[in-house]
């Protein structure tokens, strides 16, 4: 095995979680884990069949994989995923936490319903997917949540989402503090602009191009962009980095 959470030779196959891995950054997040040694639980929350896929992928280049449907806004959704995957890993060694929306509104009255569904998603979820990480992760184990570099930025309609990030950012560093005494480490990535779905969701091609050029690398990141960074955090070689937010995004910010 490539990436494990502690740096002693483990006794079995490591388990990892990740939220929202049907598609996009997730599902490359599920794939590259799963390359590195670790059983995967693929959460998703509508598309059964993109988790299948997933799923299917894994075990076709040998490795073990489940999908579990819950939607993480969801206080009894998330307490099933958690006790779903130990029923069928026992163990619960890394969680990533990738599930999320990105719906663009300007900071307006009419705006309030998108914002209370990005912060119901990405905020609230991340608060719930975390709390059960904290008492479900063993002890020298990885938590990651995805943030976003568009903080840095601060582009207009993005209002919603930075607020929803931002808290999220603001939960990872509180966590690792609660965690103290247990080996475990509680990260954030923020990926830049990433050619995914939810990318692309209800931009013009003119957004899309002038966004793609702003990173001096001068080109969208890729999901697997986004996992090689994951993977590091889940492996050995990431166990100093802890309470902080590795910006994944090419000099973008």
């Amino acid at each position: 095995m490539n990436a494990h959470p502690s740096s002693a030779a483990p006794t079995s196959v490591q388990t990892a979680l990740v939220t929202g891995a049907s598609r996009g950054i997730g599902r490359d997040i599920a794939l590259r884990l799963a390359a590195d040694g670790f059983k995967v639980a693929v959460n998703y929350s509508g598309n059964v069949a993109k988790a299948q896929e997933v799923v299917a992928t894994i075990r076709a280049a040998g490795g073990d994989a489940i999908a579990i449907q819950a939607d993480v806004s969801r206080k009894g959704d998330v307490q099933r995923l958690f006790a779903t995957v130990q029923e069928a890993f026992s163990d619960i060694d890394v969680v990533v936490h990738s599930a999320g929306v990105m719906p663009m509104a300007p900071i307006a009255p009419e705006s309030i319903e998108t914002f209370d569904r990005t912060v119901q998603v990405n905020l609230r979820g991340t608060f719930l997917v975390l709390g059960h990480a904290a008492r479900h992760v063993r002890a020298g184990g990885r938590i990651v949540a995805l943030s976003t570099s568009v903080i840095a930025k601060s582009f207009p309609q993005y209002g919603p989402y930075i607020a929803a990030k931002a808290g999220v950012e603001g939960l990872v560093r509180v966590l690792a503090n609660e965690l103290r005494g247990r080996g475990i480490t509680v990260n954030a990535v923020a990926p830049g602009p990433v050619a995914t779905e939810l990318f692309f969701e209800g931009k013009t091609g003119e957004q899309i191009a002038q966004l793609s050029k702003v990173a001096p690398l001068e080109r969208l990141g890729q999901p697997e962009d986004i996992a090689r960074v994951v993977s590091f955090l889940a492996s050995a070689d990431g166990g100093w980095i802890n309470a902080q937010t590795v910006r994944a995004n090419g000099g973008f910010a």
